[in-house]
C-alpha cells in the first residue's frame, strides 16, 4: 500500500514539474522581450535627446548630395513665407530672359499698400533690372521686387501666374503665390516644398551671387544708398553659404533658407516662423554645431 502511494506521489510530482517548465520558459522569454523593449525605448530617447533643439516652428535640413533628410520639424505645415517669395520672383524673371541692363523706374504702384513697410527707394528712382534684383534678393527690398513683377511681360498678374506655374512644374503642391514681394499672406509653402525651391534657385548662378553679396550701393537721384545683406551669417567666416534668403512679416515670423557647406557636405536648410530677432540665426548655429560633432558626422555619413 505504501509503495502504491509513493508511486502516485511520484507521478503527481513529475506532472507538476513538467507543467512548470513552459511557464518558466515563457516568463524568461517575456522578461527578455521586456528588457529588449526597454533598451529600444532608451536608445530612441537617447537619439532624440541628441538632436538639436530648434525654436523655429517649422524646419528641415536636407543633405543636397544624397537627398537624405537630416532634421524635420513640422515640415509639411503650410505657412506664410514672406520674402522667401523673392527667390521665385527672381527665377521667373530670369527664365523670361529679360534684359538685366534695361532700366526700370520705381513708381507709386510699387509702394507697399498691404503692410505699409518702409523702403529707402524713393518713387522716381531709376534702377537697372540687375540692381533691382540684387536689392530684392540681398536686402529684401520690396519696392524693387514689386517693380520686377510690374515690368514683367504682361505685368504683375502674369508674373505671379508664372510663379505659380513654376511651382507646379517643380512639384511644390503646398506652395502658392499672390504677389512678387511676399507681403501678402497668400504666399504660402511648407518646409518640405521650400527645400526643393531652394535647390531649384541654387541652379541660377546670378541668384547664388546676389543672395550672398555682402553689401552694395545704388544711386537714387542725388543720394547714394548703402544696402547690406539681411542675413548676418553672410559676413561670418565660419559659414560657407552658397545661397541665402531671409523673410519676415508678423504672420510669417522670421524665416531663413540657405544652401551651405557644413562638415564637408552640402546642405539645404529651411527655418520658418522663428519668433525673436535672433532665433533663426541661433537655430542655424545649433544645426551647424550638431552636424559638426564627430559622432554625429560619422552617423550621418553612415546613413
Amino acid at each position: 500500500m505504501t509503495v502504491k502511494y509513493c508511486r502516485i506521489a511520484l507521478v503527481i510530482f513529475l506532472c507538476l514539474a513538467m507543467l512548470s517548465l513552459p511557464a518558466s520558459a515563457a516568463i524568461s522569454k517575456s522578461r527578455t522581450k521586456a528588457g529588449a523593449h526597454r533598451k529600444s525605448v532608451a536608445a530612441k530617447a537617447f537619439r532624440a535627446s541628441c538632436e538639436p533643439v530648434l525654436y523655429s516652428a517649422s524646419a528641415l535640413v536636407k543633405d543636397q548630395s544624397t537627398g537624405r533628410l537630416l532634421i524635420q520639424k513640422r515640415a509639411t505645415a503650410i505657412v506664410p513665407i514672406a520674402s522667401i517669395t523673392k527667390l521665385m520672383t527672381a527665377m521667373v524673371v530670369l527664365d523670361q530672359d529679360e534684359n538685366l541692363e534695361g532700366t526700370l523706374v520705381i513708381q507709386k504702384a510699387d509702394v507697399d499698400m498691404i503692410r505699409h513697410s518702409h523702403s529707402r527707394l524713393p518713387v522716381g528712382t531709376s534702377l537697372t533690372r540687375r540692381e533691382a534684383m540684387l536689392l530684392a534678393l540681398m536686402s529684401s527690398e520690396n519696392r524693387s521686387a514689386h517693380a520686377l513683377g510690374r515690368t514683367y511681360p504682361g505685368g504683375t498678374r502674369a508674373c505671379v501666374a508664372a510663379m505659380n506655374a513654376k511651382a507646379r512644374a517643380l512639384g511644390l503642391s503646398a506652395t502658392h503665390f499672390e504677389d512678387t514681394t511676399g507681403l501678402a499672406n497668400g504666399n504660402v509653402s511648407s518646409a518640405r516644398d521650400l527645400v526643393e525651391l531652394v535647390e531649384a534657385a541654387y541652379q541660377y548662378g546670378l541668384i547664388r551671387e546676389f543672395t550672398t553679396c555682402r553689401e552694395t550701393t545704388v544711386y537714387a537721384g542725388q543720394r547714394i544708398l548703402e544696402y547690406r545683406n539681411s542675413n548676418q551669417l553672410i559676413k561670418n567666416p565660419d559659414w560657407d553659404i552658397g545661397l541665402s534668403k531671409t523673410g519676415y512679416t508678423d504672420d510669417a515670423g522670421r524665416c531663413l533658407v540657405m544652401q551651405v557647406h557644413v562638415a564637408n557636405r552640402p546642405l539645404l536648410i529651411v527655418l520658418l516662423d522663428s519668433q525673436g530677432r535672433l532665433t533663426r540665426v541661433g537655430d542655424a548655429n545649433r544645426i551647424k554645431k550638431w552636424l559638426e560633432k564627430p559622432s554625429q558626422a560619422a552617423q550621418v555619413r553612415k546613413g
